[in-house]
């Protein structure tokens, strides 16, 4: 029997957590159909026929975002087996009211209380008999990130899904607000049957002025007006207005619940440590100069440190291999060309990106202690006020921040602002972001030309784009987008220690995307990029400066050589990028081979062109693919091909500018 678990909660409960747990790496992303907001889903590690999917995280039901639109219409009309409503214990007042609602939805559902061990370690307790007798649900204590509780947790639900067990209570409620829902479901009963929607909840959304309930259930006008009247009625019995009046419902139900039910300590030692660390981590004056210090930090391990040592120990592995390949191809006496198609071509485009992985791993290893301890969330939080000047909301800085890994899914996050000013602000500076992808071209060009500065390099390459950012935000603000940002409500998570199976995770999903663009498109562009450079036009074989490469590059380099670029095969480097980033460093490492075979960019490069080239790289159009999610979002060709026009200017004009400052200074 194939069974489907839904995992509903708040944001920073340890969902996410409880996922990768269940799952491991059985696991795949996607999206809800005809929408960009992202779901996962995954096999259940212990039993393949069930499959968990990971929802968005949410505060209540009401269809005001994307995230909350999807989880109710994949709960109403794809009904899960059950729902595994993963809750804060540490904050059970707030989340109990989401719980509420679900069981409202009459689908058979247990409740996770996770962090069971900071609420115990502070001191306090929860009646779980109890719990669980006013829920009706069972209740089960876990902690995700050990996996405490969690195979009893599968268990029940396993067991409530086969015997399709609902909540006993869907009513929780008292007063004008019972008599008001009571009346409006015996109203819409018969409909709401025909529709197979759970009738408690499709009655709290009626009178919750729910227009896509009503839609639904086609009501007629006199319907519509009845429904008022109830609304109206409970309204001034109430002297408040319909939603505050639900809400009041049920807080007042959740109080009652935890006075009885929940012994819990004023503030837990999570929420202590959090407190005395938040006075210099969001200080004002402090936490940017500390965010800065703590970026540098990462940036100086990776790449002068442990990643540039680890990257250098795979490329010695990787040329031996290519070595070995090359002498065995020789002792075949395999043709030339065919040979040089293996190595020059295929080895020498694939493995020069694949020795960059202990880079890319190092990284996403800091950012992820960065984001699973919860620092990240009061990074948005102080820079909320600097986005402000700019137009923007600290809401923006997430899906910026997600640019660092990928500007695809960065682009798609941005469907969870609630302003459509916002949205579009945020999808035109995300390219800005310098995204994994740059990563190995900036790690190849700093191991060649800076090794002694390439923390100091990093860090100037992702402030530059910060500032190019911020300037073309203030110029969006001033001249494309009128009006404010909208108001900045964000939960700030207590910290904790980051679990190693979640960062193992982060960084496997990295290294997993890195390795298959390596054996996908790196491998064909370094094909393709071999074929242009040995056959021209009549498809002789030909010297590369005869090749069709070279005519195409001949073509383009005039308009780079005011950069220092004019060799073409620095300007086909950067048109074959625009497939891929990391297609610039594969090119360059079929073009850029010296007489002995060996890749040698300093044949091409100063250390000056070598950092302007690195700008250009920043600051040019992203990925086609990171094109084409930006021209969905905005639906829009023309404001797609403008970004385009606007990346293209600005990344030669301030590469243009860092050249000729350089050689102001005296640098070569």
């Amino acid at each position: 029997m194939k069974l489907h678990f839904a995992l509903v909660g708040n944001k920073n409960c340890g969902k996410s957590t409880l996922f990768n747990y269940l799952t491991g790496s059985n696991q795949h992303v996607g999206n809800f159909p005809g929408v960009t907001v992202q779901k996962k889903e995954g096999a259940l590690r212990t039993d393949p026929d069930i499959t968990v999917i990971d929802l968005p995280g949410i505060y209540s039901l009401s269809p005001y975002t994307s995230e909350e639109i999807v989880t109710r219409d994949l709960l109403l009309y794809n009904k899960p087996s059950a729902i595994i409503n993963v809750i804060d214990t540490t904050n059970i007042e707030r989340s109990l009211y989401l719980t509420l609602q679900l069981i409202e939805l009459n689908i058979p559902m247990v409740l996770a209380l996770n962090m069971m061990d900071e609420l115990t370690v502070s001191g306090g307790s929860i009646d779980i008999k109890a719990l669980e007798e006013q829920l009706t649900i069972p209740v089960i204590p876990i902690t995700a990130n050990s996996g405490e509780g969690v195979a009893e947790l599968i268990k029940r639900t396993i067991a409530v899904a086969q015997d399709a067990t609902l909540p006993k209570r869907l009513d929780f409620c008292s007063g004008p607000v019972h008599t008001a829902i009571h009346a409006v479901a015996h109203l819409i009963e018969e409909k709401v049957r025909r529709k197979g929607l759970p009738l408690r909840f499709t009655s709290t959304k009626l009178l919750e002025g729910d227009d896509d309930i009503m839609q639904e259930l086609q009501l007629s006008d006199n319907e519509k007006d009845i429904v008022g009247h109830f609304t109206q009625e409970m309204e001034n019995a109430l002297n408040t207005d319909r939603e505050a009046a639900l809400a009041d419902m049920r807080y007042a139900y959740i109080e009652d619940l935890c006075m009885r039910t929940v012994h819990k300590p004023q503030d837990t030692e999570a929420q202590r440590r959090s407190v005395r660390l938040d006075y210099y981590l969001t200080h004002k004056y402090l936490s940017i100069p500390i965010f800065i210090l703590i970026i540098g930090a990462v940036f100086y391990l990776t790449f002068d440190v442990i990643g540039a040592f680890l990257s250098g120990l795979l490329g010695q592995a990787l040329d031996s291999i290519t070595a070995a390949a090359d002498a065995a191809l020789t002792n075949f006496g395999i043709n030339p060309a065919m040979h040089s198609l293996i190595i020059d071509g295929v080895f020498a485009g694939v493995c020069s990106v694949l020795s960059f992985i202990p880079t890319i791993v190092t990284l996403f290893f800091f950012l992820s202690l960065l984001e699973d301890s919860g620092y990240m969330s009061r990074v948005a939080f102080v820079m909320d006020k600097l986005l402000r000047k700019i137009g923007l909301s600290g809401s923006s800085f997430i899906p910026l921040i997600i640019g660092f890994g990928c500007s695809v899914p960065a682009i798609m996050a941005t469907r969870t602002l609630a302003s459509e000013r916002d949205r579009k602000m945020t999808i035109m500076l995300t390219p800005f972001m310098s995204c994994s992808a740059k990563l190995s071209v900036y790690g190849i060009f700093i191991g060649a030309f800076f090794p002694n500065t390439g923390a100091l390099v990093m860090l100037s390459i992702y402030l530059l784009g910060v500032i190019i950012a911020v300037l073309t935000g203030a110029l969006l603000n001033s001249f494309v987008f009128s009006g404010k940002p909208v108001p900045f409500v964000m939960e700030l998570p207590a910290y904790r220690m980051p679990t190693g199976r979640s960062i193992l995770m982060h960084m496997w999903e990295k290294a997993e995307d890195f390795i298959h663009k390596a054996f996908t498109v790196i491998f064909m562009a370094s094909i393709i990029v071999w074929f242009l450079q040995n056959f021209n036009t009549q498809f002789f074989m030909v010297n590369s400066d005869e090749s069709i490469i070279a005519e195409i590059g001949k073509i383009t380099a005039p308009i780079f050589a005011p950069l220092g670029f004019g060799d073409w095969r620095m300007s086909t480097a950067l048109i074959t990028g625009i497939t891929a980033k990391e297609v610039v460093i594969s090119t360059l490492s079929v073009l850029a081979v010296d007489a002995n075979g060996n890749v040698n960019l300093p044949n091409l490069f100063t250390p000056l062109t070598a950092y302007t080239f690195l700008v250009f790289c920043l600051l040019y159009p992203p990925c086609v693919a990171s094109l084409a999610t930006m021209r969905k979002e905005l639906d829009s060709r023309s404001s797609t091909a403008a970004i385009i026009l606007y990346e293209l200017s600005i990344a030669w004009i301030i590469a243009f500018l860092v050249r000729h400052i350089g050689l102001m200074l005296g640098f070569n």
